[in-house]
């Protein structure tokens, strides 16, 4: 339900009701329709209106070759929460699992799905970006104003065109590291849990546990500000940088999530509408310099559509 230009959210139940992903569609839509400038420098990115095809920040989305592999094959079918492991080792291969972190829990009673390295340090890369946005919305408000826009311009292209410009001056109009990482903790996040070195995220001094990011989502879906922050996340196989991504699957238009993209480093952290588990939030963080970027997506994107089909245990 959307009432003016701000989404209306109830708990969720376990089965999804079809308003969330139509009202995130609606509120991004709206929201994108304007881009902060820079006040006072040169315009480096043009104002765009994303759904009308142009483009204002150079976006890097990689688009998996090969397609899903063997996702239909006998190993992936009737995945449960006990029976989960398996096909995350069948993914990300056993041998590259330490490199990895990945946490599922459910949303509305923050039952733990799946947990890998929940609280192992990872770099997170435009991951950190979830703090920064999280922090700005919690200390500034909604209705703020940065450099004559409003803060929720600011907010959305920061996480959905994932631009790092943005995110610098976000973290500096909060106040910098120090302030940011107060105010996630402020939302009941243990400060222990992650480091903040920059806005953007391109930093490899930011470390993040899948623990730290899941539970920044999970207050923010319960903060005031909820409507903003879950559509301000990429769409699965429609918007910013998960457009290309997970098309044609079950997890299209049901996945809203932050990317994260450095060398040898690639992240996927948000939330998914399960027809089992209603919504999950998640959190996967892969460290490994051994395998290409294309690799690290495609492994993420098959785990993210195994967990949009992870059913009940009998």
């Amino acid at each position: 339900m959307v009432r003016g230009s701000e989404l209306y959210w109830k708990p969720m139940s376990k089965k999804c009701s079809p308003w969330l992903k139509v009202g995130v569609l609606a509120t991004s839509a709206a929201l994108l329709s304007t881009t902060p400038a820079l006040a006072n420098q040169p315009e480096t990115f043009a104002s765009v209106d994303y759904f009308q095809g142009r483009q204002s920040v150079p976006i890097e989305v990689e688009m998996p070759t090969g397609g899903f592999g063997n996702i239909g094959s006998p190993i992936y079918q009737g995945a449960c929460p006990a029976t989960f492991q398996p096909i995350v080792q069948r993914i990300v291969g056993a041998k590259a699992m330490p490199n990895w972190g990945v946490l599922v829990e459910r949303l509305d009673d923050r039952q733990v799905l799946y947990s890998h390295n929940e609280n192992k340090f990872f770099i997170p890369a435009s991951n950190a970006k979830i703090f920064t946005t999280a922090a700005a919305l919690q200390r500034l408000g909604p209705n703020a104003t940065v450099r004559s826009q409003p803060l929720r311009n600011w907010v959305m292209t920061t996480n959905k065109r994932s631009n790092n410009s943005y995110a610098e001056l976000l973290l500096n109009t909060v106040g910098g590291p120090g302030a940011v990482k107060a105010a996630v903790a402020e939302l009941g996040v243990n400060p222990q849990g992650f480091r903040v070195a920059d806005g953007s995220g391109l930093s490899r001094n930011n470390a993040a546990t899948p623990r730290s990011l899941v539970d920044t989502l999970q207050a923010m879906y319960r903060s005031s500000n909820s409507s903003l922050f879950v559509s301000s996340m990429p769409i699965a196989g429609q918007d910013g940088t998960l457009a290309r991504r997970m098309k044609a699957t079950t997890a299209q238009n049901n996945v809203f999530a932050k990317t994260g993209t450095l060398r040898g480093v690639r992240a996927l952290s948000g939330y998914a509408n399960t027809p089992a588990h209603g919504t999950v939030v998640f959190s996967i963080l892969a460290n490994d310099w051994s395998r290409s970027g294309d690799n690290l997506v495609r492994a993420i994107d098959q785990l993210v559509v195994q967990i949009n089909n992870m059913g009940a245990c009998d």
